[in-house]
């Protein structure tokens, strides 16, 4: 009973959508992991969470390294096919490599990483990295809450005042 309760509750808490990829002798490797967050900014650390039966986390622990792209809000195709199991994931999907690790196109940000730490967690494994490369761009992220993908619900119509004028208002 509580697990429902518990999976109930982390329903309703909004998560970035990001896909967790690394690379081997036998090619790239992804899926797509709802449980990124920041560490620490100096040094610049990440954390994700991933099952331990995971094939993807297998494969990180051997290579000691992983790329985090942060899914943009029109990838919810993306999300979804690197959630399912059983098929090329990479198929139909661009990509390229950056920093020798799988950095999927038209995201709103990257990160590279090496593995400085694992941590148990109950029945998953908590993955520290540390981030060697980080790039964004100012697109609608895709976040997931309620079992649902959207975005936050007024990033695209706010508006945005160009940066003198914050520099103005603040020199009044």
């Amino acid at each position: 009973m509580l697990d429902q309760h518990f999976r109930d509750l982390m329903a309703g808490v909004c998560a970035p959508v990001t896909v967790v990829t690394t690379s081997g002798d036998d090619g790239p490797h992804g899926a797509t992991v709802s449980s990124l967050a920041s560490v620490s900014l100096r040094p610049a650390l990440l954390s994700i969470a991933l099952d331990r039966r995971s094939a993807l986390l297998s494969r990180i622990l051997e290579t000691r390294r992983f790329g985090v792209n942060v899914l943009s809000s029109a990838q919810e195709d993306t999300a979804a096919a690197f959630a399912r199991r059983g098929l090329d994931r990479f198929a139909g999907v661009g990509w390229s490599s950056s920093s020798g690790l799988p950095r999927l196109d038209g995201t709103a940000g990257w990160a590279a990483c090496d593995l400085s730490q694992t941590v148990e967690a109950g029945d998953h494994l908590l993955l520290i990295g540390l981030v060697t490369h980080a790039s964004s761009v100012q697109v609608a992220p895709l976040v997931y809450g309620y079992r649902t993908f959207g975005t936050h619900s007024r990033f695209s119509s706010r508006p945005r005042r160009p940066i003198a004028d914050h520099i103005a208002a603040l020199s009044s």
